[in-house]
């Protein structure tokens, strides 16, 4: 049987050694600012089955996230308390739903609709986050787009596939 497009991206992205040139990409990635607009989706098979399409209206963005558990702010006066909480603190939210939320606060005027992983270094996560711009046109005569458009800031709320997981609502 003949394998589909998508198919056999799907494939290769499952071991990212088969996918080519991802060393050099990192590298590139790593140099650049954490939140950049791509012109268009890196894993096109994983944004596609995300509700991405190639129509005006939807952008992209790559972020880069710091790998590892948060730390919190030291204590400035006083003495500091051994239990103060300074390491090995674990935020509630993954690291999946903290790079949704920088990326809704960088472009206000877009709702995110999802995202899902690229690659991982020694230091940085990579994510691409599909956003959608509510005042468009295009978007607004979408009938299948109506109820993300609907309500504001839903990657806030918790409504993404990221967001949902963290809220223990995935079965």
């Amino acid at each position: 049987m003949v394998k589909g497009l998508y198919q056999s991206i799907r494939k290769i992205w499952r071991n990212p050694k088969n996918v080519p040139n991802l060393k050099q990409k990192l590298i590139k990635w790593r140099k650049e600012t954490v939140i950049k607009r791509v012109e268009k989706p890196t894993r096109l098979d994983r944004a596609r089955s995300l509700g991405y399409k190639a129509k005006q209206g939807f952008i992209v963005a790559r972020i880069k996230i710091k790998k590892g558990g948060r730390k919190r702010a030291r204590i400035k006066k006083g003495r500091v308390p051994r239990k103060s909480g300074r390491v090995k603190f674990t935020p509630a939210k993954s690291l999946k739903r903290i790079a949704e939320d920088r990326v809704a606060r960088k472009y206000p005027n877009m709702e995110v609709l999802n995202s899902y992983y690229l690659a991982e270094d020694g230091q940085n996560k990579y994510y691409e986050v599909i956003l959608v711009d509510r005042a468009h046109p295009v978007i607004r005569a979408d009938k299948k787009l109506q109820g993300i458009i609907k309500h504001r800031g839903r990657v806030f709320r918790g409504k993404t596939s990221a967001g949902q997981k963290s809220r223990a609502l995935r079965k």
